[in-house]
């Protein structure tokens, strides 16, 4: 997820590649042991996992003007556990590859002391029960495209994750807040809200202090989500675990948004859906987002994808439905990047089962069982690869050299094989440089106040059919 900011931003490109002959910079601790820090996520599955695609949609419907581009914050997300203050206070958090800052709830906003006690879960931050709290000041603030948001206080406190105690670690408090779950944004310094807000200094946030206080050795930090079928996956920072991937990782360069890099856009070349290509000749800057359930393409290509699996479009949620027999085909649907980084997502990575509120398995009008499909068009909004395209992919972001290296992941792996990320320009480990590197010439924001549209209707082939579908009937596009 993004959050929005007022800062003006412009296109520009540019990075520094490997070499070729890249190979491993590894550094090891006096005992031997690779200096990393490895966490365990869980898979989070709501209740209504379209609630927030839904909201998206009517969002990009509704607004006029000049607004942020900014993506949703879904709630069949990832999340962990962490521990904040002296005593220790427990908080589950949602992993956020889309945005910067960590915040919490207080238990004292008014969201929280709903008598549902919707903030129970996810835990919450007593600053004034912890004896190294340290107040530094009430603008913290941030907002989704969504709606949902939290301000209040940025505070410094210690935090505990991953097996390691992290001191005067600064996150936000939320004192008023529009989401029950905490929040983790594990990207760019330069996207804290306090940087695009209020104009001041980054700070280090979570993989940034933790490379500062010589727990890894650079701020870099590899990304394992498992299937679709998994309920856990796995954050490993300042390193890799080569058993989670197979073949070549390959190191693409992220685009510069505006003079700076603040985001992971990196550039995507070709699309293909089994053995139908459906562009070649693309130099599209797409997002790498794990706070995105669904992947948001341009609305052409969609167009094709639909026609391809006969899906059919609800605009009203902003999302397509496919006869969920379609998971038990073989194709996949293939992601070329800088060659010759690529990545196939299974079919079956993209069909994703839903009940309705009372169980019930989602059906068309004629009995055939219906499943969300995990490609929607993104029409003027964000183009994104969320989790169901971060699913197949073992990525490293290394924000020290500006570079995401790519290789397809190995499901359920169980065994371990971890070598540590070090610091220079050949730092991630057996990462090779793309032949011939492409710079985007489209998808990457020019503004970060850019106009949101209605998205555009996206037509396919399929049967014009009625389905349940969550009380909503299907429609024809």
């Amino acid at each position: 997820m993004k959050p929005t900011t007022s800062s003006p931003v412009l296109l520009l490109l540019g990075s520094t590649f490997l070499s070729a002959a890249s190979a491993i910079s590894l550094h090891k601790r006096e005992d031997g042991a690779p200096r990393v820090l490895s966490l365990d996520i869980q898979r989070d599955r709501s209740s209504d996992p379209l609630a927030h695609a839904r909201a998206r949609n009517k969002l990009r419907r509704r607004q006029s003007g000049s607004v942020d581009v900014t993506i949703d914050n879904l709630e069949t997300l990832y999340y962990f556990n962490a521990s904040l203050g002296t005593p220790p206070q427990e908080v589950r958090l949602h992993l956020d590859t889309g945005s910067s800052d960590l915040w919490v709830n207080s238990p004292d906003s008014r969201l929280c002391t709903m008598p549902s006690n919707p903030c129970a879960p996810a835990g919450t931050y007593v600053a004034n029960s912890s004896s190294t709290y340290n107040y530094l000041g009430s603008y913290f603030n941030i907002s989704y495209i969504d709606g949902s948001g939290a301000s209040g206080d940025y505070v410094t406190d210690s935090i505990e994750v991953a097996n390691a105690r992290l001191p005067d670690f600064q996150f936000g408090v939320g004192y008023v807040s529009t989401s029950a779950q905490g929040i983790l944004g594990i990207g760019y310094k330069s996207n804290e809200v306090q940087v695009a807000r209020s104009g001041m200094a980054a700070y280090d946030n979570l993989p940034a202090k933790m490379a500062s206080d010589g727990h890894i050795a650079s701020n870099a930090f590899s990304m394992w989500l498992n299937n679709l079928e998994a309920s856990t996956g796995s954050l490993l920072f300042g390193g890799v675990n080569r058993a989670q991937y197979q073949g070549q990782l390959t190191s693409v360069p992220i685009q510069r948004v505006g003079n700076q890099f603040r985001e992971f856009y990196i550039t995507l070349t070709k699309l293909a859906l089994g053995s139908t290509v459906i562009d070649e000749d693309m130099q599209l800057g797409v997002l790498l987002d794990s706070g995105s359930t669904l992947t948001y393409l341009p609305d052409n290509l969609v167009e094709a994808i639909y026609n391809i699996t006969n899906a059919v479009y609800q605009e009203n949620e902003g999302v397509a439905f496919v006869p969920c027999a379609l998971g038990e085909q073989t194709a996949n649907m293939t992601f070329t990047f800088s060659e010759p980084a690529a990545i196939a997502v299974p079919i079956s990575e993209l069909v994703i089962d839903l009940v309705d509120v009372t169980g019930r398995q989602l059906s068309f009008a004629n009995g055939v069982p219906a499943c969300l499909f995990g490609v929607a068009p993104a029409g003027d909004s964000t183009i994104v690869l969320g989790d169901t395209f971060l699913r197949s992919a073992y990525v490293v972001y290394d924000l020290e050299n500006n570079e995401i290296s790519l290789a397809q992941t190995v499901f359920n792996a169980t065994e371990s094989d971890i070598a540590e990320i070090g610091t220079g320009s050949r730092a991630v480990p057996l990462a090779t440089a793309a032949e011939r590197p492409v710079s985007a010439t489209s998808g990457i924001p020019i503004s970060s106040a850019a106009r949101v549209h209605r998205p555009t209707s996206v037509k396919t082939a399929a049967v014009v059919v009625a389905a349940l579908l969550l009380g909503a009937a299907g429609a024809a596009l």
